[in-house]
């Protein structure tokens, strides 16, 4: 981590329930980070494990709404000049709205659990006019799980939970793998369905 991200990243760890929030929100570190020094923060008793995964579900949602928002209301226009401001890279947005295309509203979910399209897919959900409580459901849905697993990754590993990419990187091949199968079946029911 740079300089200046170690900064505020210390700053929000410092606030409890309220920074993990904040720290999830803002989108500048990766939420398996924030999320495992919220296990870390559980394992010295300074928070509890359901109060950080509330907190790590309420920041990682509104992080996504905001994304959301921005495509609903400033569409890929606005994504395309403004979005490199905000760590919204070109060619994740690209992929993103082809996913959401080829795939429609039901990738909301399992797309949170594939890198790259992960934090993307909520742009184009936004300028397609996507049901903003349905949007919502499916992003809570998949953001609870996601929580509660850096969280307790980071609970078990306590003082080292800086390795959490090493220690989830075993999981997280057959989770990834699983969204995929979960899309392809989504995409053969909805395939069938409008036969």
């Amino acid at each position: 981590m740079s300089e200046w991200i170690q900064t505020i990243f210390t700053f929000l760890a410092d606030l409890g329930y309220v920074g993990v929030a904040l720290a999830l929100m803002i989108e500048v570190i990766p939420s398996e980070i924030v999320l495992s020094y919220a296990g870390y923060l559980v394992s010295r008793g300074e928070i509890s494990f359901i109060g950080a995964v509330i907190a790590g579900t309420i920041g990682g949602t509104l992080a996504q709404l905001f994304l959301y928002w921005m495509g609903y209301y400033g569409g890929r226009p606005f994504l395309d000049k403004y979005g490199k401001y905000l760590l919204i890279h070109q060619k994740h947005l690209d992929l993103a709205e082809e996913w959401f295309r080829k795939y429609g509203t039901g990738v909301i979910f399992t797309a949170r659990f594939i890198p790259v399209v992960r934090h993307a897919i909520s742009i184009p959900a936004g300028i397609a006019k996507m049901s903003w409580t349905r949007f919502t459901f499916y992003t809570t849905c998949a953001v609870i799980p996601w929580s509660i697993f850096f969280i307790y990754l980071g609970e078990k590993l306590g003082s080292n939970w800086q390795q959490i990419d090493e220690m989830a990187r075993p999981y997280l091949k057959p989770i990834i793998v699983g969204a995929i199968v979960l899309t392809a079946l989504y995409v053969l029911y909805r395939l069938r369905k409008n036969k």
